[in-house]
């Protein structure tokens, strides 16, 4: 019998709420970052995603993830539509909270990984198709993968670590964003047409809002209010700040101006670097992961000037680069003392195989539903227009005097 702690359980409630509120952030910092008329349609992507992600995890996503182990790569269909899920705790998953609040808080994570994508491919993505591609992305690359790692899966067996979401989120998503610009190919962009962020305001808004949530995001891995999820609380705090500034110094460096949104953008690739490791290193090791994240993701720009692919809002750069950093380093600065597991040679090897596994996965299976998909990608004449008219019959701003 296991007993109900209070104190985890408002704790986690609260969590739960934080990651919540990310992905509405997300829309803010994607929105305001994409070009005035085509700024509604990458909001809608990020909203829907948090309907149409909760049908599918209450129907088979989360039971699917989390249910009892099939040879190590699926879940089974234990928990189908509710079945078994209430105010009791789980004896293996976060056993001092209702099971149902590990159900809801994993139910955030599951939802904001789509969403993380549509940067990549902003402007360009038929809502249709995109509808279709978020409920085959989600059952095909984010549950498999989530039961490989947290479900107790193979790559859990193999001893692989992922405090809160460096390989099964910012791997996973990276690497289908990557995946996704490439087989669209570039926006219908003139040369002299070079898009610019329509508000930057609103992109520091959505940024605050994920630095908030992303306190939640980490943190409540611990599934309790103790301790461990004090140093991921902190180790989040100083990832995030390192990052920032280190990407402000990049940019003096090698720019002829730091940009706001660069600076914001360093902000979230340290919070995603972080994010794997956050409750297994001390405060100390964050500094250096904050910094390493920063670096490796600022020059990532380079892969994308190399190979022309249009990531248009560097999803790849932030979170792919960011993800794959902080899985790897979490092999070599984990300490027995934060939450049993030591970094070394053998971690760090460990940590890579899942790592390299997840990268090509994720880019195979998203391009595979890519090809599934019927015409993902709109017209030229809807991209000229701007998605907002073209398939909303809406826009984000009114110019004309008479409105």
């Amino acid at each position: 019998m296991y007993l109900i702690n209070t104190g985890d359980t408002a704790f986690i409630i609260l969590c739960t709420a934080m990651v919540c509120l990310m992905t509405p952030g997300l829309a803010l910092f994607y929105g305001g970052l994409t070009r005035s008329r085509s700024m509604l349609s990458i909001m809608m992507q990020n909203f829907i995603s948090m309907g149409v992600i909760s049908i599918v995890w209450i129907f088979g996503g989360f039971s699917l993830a989390f249910g009892p182990d099939i040879g190590g790569v699926i879940g089974d269909l234990t928990y189908f539509g509710f079945s078994g899920i209430g105010g009791m705790p789980h004896p293996h998953y976060a056993p001092s909270i209702p099971f149902i609040m590990f159900f809801a808080y994993q139910m955030m994570f599951a939802i904001i990984t789509p969403a993380l994508i549509t940067g990549a491919f902003a402007e360009r993505f038929d809502f249709k198709a995109y509808l279709k591609f978020i409920v085959l992305w989600m059952l095909l690359v984010y549950v498999p993968v989530a039961h490989w790692i947290w479900g107790g899966g193979f790559l859990a067996k193999l001893g692989v670590i992922d405090f809160a979401g460096g390989i099964v989120v910012h791997t996973s998503a990276g690497f289908a964003a990557l995946a996704t610009v490439m087989f669209l190919g570039q926006r219908d962009i003139a040369p002299d047409d070079k898009p610019e962020a329509s508000n930057l305001p609103l992109v520091a808004v959505g940024a605050g809002l994920l630095w908030f949530g992303w306190f939640g995001f980490n943190a409540g891995g611990a599934y309790a209010a103790n301790a461990l999820a004090a140093y991921a609380f902190v180790n989040t705090a100083v990832a995030g700040a390192v990052a920032m500034v280190v990407w402000l110094m990049l940019a003096w460096r090698f720019e002829d101006k730091p940009s706001f949104s660069g600076v914001l953008v360093g902000g979230v690739a340290g919070l995603a670097t972080i994010t794997p490791t956050a409750g297994y290193v001390e405060p100390w090791a964050a500094v250096l992961i904050g910094a390493i994240g920063a670096t490796a993701c600022y020059f990532a720009k380079t892969l994308q000037s190399r190979f022309k692919y249009d990531d248009a809002l560097e999803v790849f750069r932030a979170h792919g680069v960011g993800g794959v950093a902080g899985s790897l380093l979490v092999g070599i600065l984990a300490n027995r003392a934060i939450d049993d597991v030591n970094g070394g040679l053998h971690q760090f090897m460990i940590q890579l195989i899942a790592v390299v596994l997840v990268a090509v996965y994720s880019f195979a299976i998203t391009w595979v539903i890519m090809k599934l998909i019927h015409k993902p990608r709109v017209s030229i004449a809807a991209e000229e227009e701007g998605l907002d008219e073209a398939l909303h019959g809406e826009r984000a701003y009114f110019f004309d005097k008479d409105n």
